[in-house]
C-alpha cells in the first residue's frame, strides 16, 4: 500500500468514524459569522472580552500608526536582527505588570509549550503533567529527555503520592497543568499545587494561563493573579491570541530562566520574529487590561446563566469559566446536535476525538463578553435536553 492510498483509507476511517475534519470557509462580521451562506453568532471564538470585535480600538490603534513604524514583518530571527524595541517595550510592560524579575514574548502558545521544557529538562528531571493538559504542552514534553507521568486529572491527592515517591530520585521535578482547561472549562487549584511544591526544595511548578489571561484576576491577569500566587509559579505561561485578541505568547519569570530560554529554546531561536506590529498591538491593549473590568463581570454573569441551563437540562457540566462543555457522548450525536443548534443560528461547533476521550465528544460553548444576555438567552432556549439527546 501506497503512502497516498494508506492516507485515504485512514480518512475514509475517520469519516465513518464522524471523526473527519475539513476547514471551513468563514466571513467574520463582529460577533456573527457566515458559514456556507448562514448568518451566526459566534459560540466558538477565543475573543474573551470581545476586544477583537472593538472596532473602536482598532481605529485609536491605527492612528498612532505612520509610515515608518508600521512594520508588518521583522524579517528576520530575535538572535539576528528580529528583536525590535517594540519586543523591549512588550516585555517590560509584561515584568512590570506581574511584578516579576522579567518577561519573554513568543511567536505563539505552541511555539511557548513546544520549546520551553525541552530546553530546561534533562534526564534526570521528572515531569509530572495533569492528564488534560494540552496537545501543545505533550508534544513539548515529547521532545524532552525526561520521564513523564500524567496524573489523573486535578487529582492533587495522587500527585502528592508521586512527588512523594520520586522526589530523591531526580535532580528536579516539573509538575505541568493549565489554570483553565480548554475543554473541560473547569480550573486547577492552584494554591494546591504551590503548596505541594513548597514541599519539596526541588519541584518546581508550571502553569499555561492560556484561557484564564485578560479573564481572571482583578487587573485581567490571569488565574494566578486571582489566587495571589504569581510568585510562586516558575513558568507562569500565557498567550495574546484568545482574550487580548492580539497574537504571540509570554512567559514571566527569573531573569536567568529568562536568559537560559534565549541560549537553549530552538522554538524562539529558529524562527522568524513577531511583526513589530503585532506586539505594538499587544502592547496597546495590554495597556488597557486592567480597565476591562466590566467585561470580565459581564463574562462571568452569561456563563453563570449558560452553566445552570445545561445542569438544567441534565447535562454534567464541569466548567468553572467562560468555556461550557455540553457532553454528548458519540461523536456521530455531537455532529448532530452541533447542526441543529447552527440551524437555529448558533455556530457551535462539535469536538471530538482525539482532541477529547472517546465517549466525551461535546458542543464546545466559549463564551464573549462581547454576546448580550438576550442573545444567551435565546441561546437556552433552543439547546436540547440531555433525554432529547440520548432518545436520537
Amino acid at each position: 500500500m501506497s503512502m497516498y492510498e494508506r492516507m485515504q483509507q485512514e480518512l475514509q476511517l475517520l469519516e465513518s468514524t464522524g471523526n473527519l475534519r475539513s476547514l471551513p470557509q468563514i466571513e467574520h462580521h463582529g460577533t456573527e459569522v457566515v458559514v456556507k451562506g448562514e448568518r451566526m453568532l459566534n459560540l466558538s471564538s477565543n475573543d474573551y472580552l470581545g476586544l477583537a470585535c472593538r472596532e473602536d480600538l482598532r481605529t485609536e490603534f491605527v492612528a498612532t500608526l505612520t509610515g515608518e513604524n508600521f512594520q508588518p514583518t521583522s524579517s528576520s530571527s530575535r538572535l539576528l536582527t528580529g528583536n525590535y524595541s517594540a519586543y523591549d517595550r512588550l516585555e517590560k510592560q509584561m515584568s512590570d505588570l506581574f511584578g516579576t524579575e522579567s518577561a519573554l514574548i513568543f511567536n505563539s502558545g505552541y511555539h511557548a509549550n513546544m520549546g520551553i521544557l525541552p530546553a530546561v529538562c534533562n534526564a534526570q528531571t521528572l515531569i509530572l503533567a495533569d492528564k488534560l493538559v494540552h496537545a501543545s504542552i505533550i508534544d513539548g514534553i515529547r521532545l524532552t529527555s525526561a520521564k513523564c507521568i500524567r496524573f489523573r486529572h486535578n487529582h492533587y491527592e495522587q500527585l502528592a503520592r508521586l512527588l512523594e515517591e520520586h522526589h530523591t530520585a531526580y535532580e528536579e521535578i516539573i509538575i505541568v497543568t493549565e489554570s483553565i482547561f480548554s475543554m473541560d472549562g473547569d480550573k486547577a487549584d492552584l494554591k494546591e499545587l504551590v503548596r505541594l511544591k513548597k514541599l519539596y526544595p526541588n519541584v518546581l511548578l508550571y502553569v499555561d494561563e492560556a484561557h484564564a489571561f485578560g479573564v481572571c484576576g482583578e487587573k485581567g491577569l490571569g488565574l494566578a493573579e486571582e489566587e495571589n500566587c504569581i510568585d510562586d509559579i516558575d513558568f507562569l505561561v500565557g498567550t495574546f491570541g484568545k482574550a487580548l485578541a492580539s497574537a504571540g505568547a509570554y512567559i514571566v519569570c527569573k531573569k536567568v530562566l529568562r536568559e537560559y530560554l534565549v541560549n537553549k529554546m530552538r522554538t524562539l531561536i529558529f524562527t522568524t520574529a513577531l511583526p513589530p506590529v503585532c506586539l505594538s498591538w499587544s502592547s496597546f491593549l495590554l495597556e488597557r487590561l486592567p480597565s476591562f473590568k466590566a467585561e470580565r463581570n459581564h463574562l462571568k454573569l452569561i456563563s453563570q446563566m449558560l452553566k445552570e441551563s445545561l445542569i438544567a437540562n441534565g447535562y454534567t457540566c464541569p466548567s468553572d469559566s467562560h468555556i461550557l462543555p455540553m457532553i454528548i457522548g458519540e461523536s456521530s450525536k455531537a455532529i448532530q446536535v452541533a447542526k441543529s443548534i447552527q440551524r437555529k443560528g448558533f455556530y457551535a461547533l462539535p469536538v471530538r476525538p482525539p482532541t477529547v476521550p472517546e465517549g466525551t465528544s461535546r458542543i464546545r460553548f466559549s463564551l464573549s463578553a462581547a454576546l448580550t444576555i438576550a442573545e444567551i438567552e435565546r441561546l437556552i432556549s433552543i439547546i436540547p435536553s440531555q433525554t432529547e439527546i440520548d432518545s436520537i
